[in-house]
């Protein structure tokens, strides 16, 4: 199995892996997110180390059953043969109706195939008021004409 644009990337292809990445996560369907994970993919997410595709499904799974209405958007900071930085953000509410956003750094390692085998990330989180909301698409992927992570000012 293979995921496409397969690395060494060029700015192009890197961009494409980061929207990638995006739209996955915004389907917010675990089974789906986690075939771009290679079967012995090494997590660092916060404090949880995660060996394994099983391991990411069963955590982006319990995220998604906590962290509803996500949305999300990623940006390209830089790349370099096999590996990609992105920083990001996103936001959700709880069960009980309050809002967060996070803000976080990524660095992605790819095997030959494409399939990420490394993945290190830093997240902050905050919360916000409804109202401060800024990721308003419907569910989903993000429309083309959103406005990109930058925009923000994130």
């Amino acid at each position: 199995m293979s995921r496409p644009p397969l690395p060494p990337f060029n700015e192009q292809t890197a961009i494409e892996k980061v929207r990638l990445a995006e739209d996955g996560w915004d389907s917010r369907d675990p089974a789906k997110v986690a075939l771009a994970y290679s079967v012995d993919t090494r997590w660092r997410n916060r404090a949880e180390l995660l060996n394994g595709r099983a391991e990411v499904k069963a955590f982006l799974t319990r995220k998604w059953n906590r962290e509803l209405d996500y949305r999300l958007i990623k940006e390209l900071w830089t790349f370099a043969g096999n590996r990609i930085a992105v920083r990001y953000a996103y936001e959700y509410h709880d069960d009980s109706s309050h809002w967060f956003r996070a803000y976080g750094n990524e660095n992605w390692e790819f095997g030959e195939d494409g399939l990420m085998r490394a993945r290190h990330c830093s997240i902050n989180e905050q919360p916000i008021a409804e109202a401060d909301r800024k990721f308003h698409w419907p569910l989903g992927r993000r429309p083309d004409d959103h406005p990109a992570l930058s925009h923000f000012g994130f």
